[in-house]
């Protein structure tokens, strides 16, 4: 057991669900001194994720690793010296408890076990492909008028060999893609740059809207239409 993470094991296919936002655990001893509201709010866990990366690895027979705090504790899909790691703002809702927090201690209590455990699990596979699962919210609080009309993104950086093979696979089972949308890889990619595009692991990263996936039929209905395309872009790519 591990503050940092909640791994769920599923079975022994090389295929790892890395998840970095499914929490929205803020530990006994951390205040960030916000309403206690916010912590359902797009701005502490990505919303469905956590129960659609459980659902997956039950499907395919593998293993999810679960991000185990809020990223308003510290932000795990950040690179060790990147802005935001801790942050004091997000979508216009200040983070008090954060402005006197000590960074090198929530990095070394949840950011570096974290992925030393991934690290350890990808090192355990013969022939590793990644699942990335990331969800987004249709509007931001600071930027209402910007649209995201999205049902699902696919990210990356350098590698897009998974992507090519998933776009038009989430098309034809009709879900509105956006490629490098509302994200683009290129600007936020550091778990998978660390772990994927480093090491020349295959990957596959989604971002899913979270109001399609923020009740059980949802959540059910995007784990039915991934669970294949993730198959089938691993077993291109093995």
């Amino acid at each position: 057991m591990s503050e940092a993470f909640t791994q769920i094991n599923c079975g022994a296919l090389d295929l790892l669900i890395i998840a970095d936002h499914a929490s929205a655990h803020v530990p006994a001893d951390i205040d960030l001194a916000i309403d206690a509201a916010l912590l359902t709010n797009h701005i502490a866990v990505d919303i469905g994720v956590a129960e659609v990366s459980r659902l997956l690895a039950e499907q395919l027979g593998c293993t999810a690793i679960l991000g185990g705090v809020s990223r308003l504790v510290i932000d795990l899909n950040r690179e060790d010296d990147a802005p935001g790691l801790l942050p004091v703002m997000s979508d216009g809702h200040v983070i008090p408890g954060n402005r006197q927090a000590d960074l090198a201690e929530r990095m070394i209590r949840f950011h570096h076990p974290y992925h030393h455990q991934i690290g350890r699990l990808l090192d355990g596979m013969t022939s590793p492909f990644i699942l990335s699962v990331h969800s987004f919210t249709p509007s931001l609080a600071s930027d209402p008028h910007a649209e995201r009309p999205w049902d699902i993104g696919v990210l990356y950086n350098g590698d897009d060999r998974a992507a090519r093979i998933a776009i038009p696979l989430l098309s034809e089972a009709g879900l509105l893609v956006g490629d490098q949308l509302p994200y683009s890889g290129k600007l936020l990619n550091a778990t998978m740059n660390r772990h994927a595009e480093a090491n020349g692991i295959p990957y596959l990263g989604i971002e899913m809207r979270q109001d399609l996936v923020a009740d059980a039929d949802g959540q059910r209905r995007f784990a039915s239409i991934i669970g294949p395309i993730v198959l089938q872009c691993r077993n291109s790519l093995a």
